[in-house]
């Protein structure tokens, strides 16, 4: 059995090393780990990479192009939420989070690459209503920025052993 399974999970990572799979794979896993559902998309990423150099940056722009629409579909997820719910908050710390996100626009968006805060975030400005293309926009120079950081940091914590 676990013969089995070696076997298989050296043939699904050969599968998704293929450079035209493995970008797809990156795309889609980026856009869901964008969403509000617990995925992270930087081990598909830095494994596509690690496998294929040569695709260091159709990696990091896939990934970011993904991530990027994950994080506008969780705007409109927001936008929709305030239209069907309305402007029900709970509490004070509520208020206090809208307010300072407002105040600051779409430029909060620059943050959509937070852990945790970041999905949140992109459904918010969907909330308050925020331009949707400055936020975008935003969305994908952070998520850029923390891609290429993330990357280049991997790599060089963990070279390729030639």
């Amino acid at each position: 059995m676990e013969t089995w399974i070696h076997a298989h999970i050296a043939q699904l990572l050969g599968w998704l090393s293929l450079p035209e799979i493995g970008l797809s794979t990156v795309f889609i896993v980026s856009f869901i780990s964008a969403t509000l559902l617990p995925l992270g998309s930087e081990p598909a990423v830095f494994g596509l990479i690690k496998l294929n150099p040569e695709l260091f940056w159709a990696a990091i722009l896939v990934a970011t192009a993904g991530n990027t629409l994950g994080g506008m579909f969780s705007w409109v997820v927001g936008f929709g939420a305030h239209k069907a719910v309305g402007h029900k908050l709970h509490s004070a710390s509520d208020v206090r989070a809208l307010r300072w996100l407002k105040s600051l626009g779409p430029k909060a968006c620059l943050l959509a690459w937070l852990p945790v805060v970041g999905d949140p975030l992109c459904a918010m400005a969907g909330w308050l209503k925020l331009p949707l293309w400055p936020c975008a926009l935003y969305m994908l120079i952070g998520k850029f920025l923390r891609y290429l950081v993330m990357t280049v940091s991997l790599l060089w914590i963990f070279p390729s052993q030639v």
